[in-house]
């Protein structure tokens, strides 16, 4: 696989951050905190638990990256990351919601709001990946808009690269018939 110059950068960038350059981590950090915070959204629908999840995953990348020794993994293994500290927080809102549902069902209903999190593409593509379901959605967007192979798509998700392909083919027909019916 031929690496981009921006690839061949963070390859640096990872190596340099690894051997303690607090300067490349930095400019690592600034480099792909938005995309692991825009995947975090995807997994998550909530900005909230979005930034919670990237801020949590940062702390691991930190303490976890002198034991990589792949700099081309860093991609993978940081979604990875993020992937695992989505499903810890969605995981404990669940349960949060579960304790509120039987609290409720003991005394009474209440109002609950639901927040949503904003659009980020066009209206029509925006509402069509936001009717995907989440892992067809992070599917969809670590492949066609980080670049990343279906090898590291199911790193970062934590599937097989069959499930991986498969979420791709499902998504890809569930956002041409969105599209198509708003043309």
């Amino acid at each position: 696989m031929i690496r981009t110059r921006t690839q061949l950068f963070d390859d640096y960038l990872v190596a340099a951050a690894r051997t303690g350059d607090r300067k490349a981590f930095a400019l690592l950090a600034r480099r792909w905190h938005g995309r692991l915070l825009a995947h975090a959204w995807r997994l998550t629908g909530e900005v909230e638990l979005a930034r919670e999840a990237a801020q949590d995953g940062w702390i691991e990348i930190v303490r976890g990256l002198g034991r990589l020794r792949d700099e081309q993994a860093f991609a993978a293994w940081a979604y990875q990351i993020v992937s695992r500290r989505c499903a810890r927080r969605i995981g404990q809102l669940q349960r949060g919601r579960a304790l509120v549902a039987a609290v409720t069902v003991e005394t009474g209903p209440e109002s609950v709001a639901d927040d949503a999190g904003d659009a980020v593409a066009t209206p029509a593509l925006a509402r069509a990946l936001a009717a995907l379901p989440a892992e067809q959605r992070a599917a969809i967007a670590l492949f066609h808009l980080e670049d990343l192979s279906i090898a590291e798509t199911a790193i970062a998700l934590n599937v097989p690269a069959g499930t991986v392909k498969t979420r791709l083919m499902h998504a890809r027909r569930k956002l041409r018939a969105a599209l198509e019916g708003d043309l």
